[in-house]
């Protein structure tokens, strides 16, 4: 069982910043690629970005590319997205899980395992 506890959100102005936790607790999360999700009222989840496990190769989402940067801690058993230049449209919960990304056959955005509580985002002025 994929268990993840998501943090770091909050309300922010547009250009702001922000950084989000993922920490895994029930299993090694260095094991697997870990991808970034989000929901916005309304729409569908979507997936950010993602963080392989073999390679450390890195995927985004066009929308967030050159603004966000995943990262991974495999000793704090934590991974981390550092969101810039945040814009209304980023507004959403967001969400972590095992997902499946790496460099020889891209990013599938195929989460694994049931969604933990998210963390809301809202960029607003």
């Amino acid at each position: 069982q994929f268990e993840f506890v998501e943090s770091g959100g909050g309300l922010v102005q547009p250009g702001g910043s922000l950084r989000l936790s993922c920490a895994a607790s029930s299993f090694t999360l260095g094991h697997y690629a870990i991808g970034w999700f989000r929901q916005a009222p309304g729409k569908e989840r979507e997936g950010v970005s993602c963080i392989s496990s073999s390679d450390g190769s890195t995927f985004y989402a066009d929308s967030v590319k050159g603004r966000f940067t995943i990262s991974r801690d495999n000793a704090e058993n934590t991974a981390y997205l550092r969101m810039n230049s945040l814009k209304p449209e980023d507004t959403a919960v967001y969400y972590c899980a095992v997902d499946l990304c790496d460099a020889p056959t891209g990013w599938a955005r195929t989460p694994f395992g049931s969604w933990g509580q998210g963390t809301q985002v809202t960029v607003s002025s």
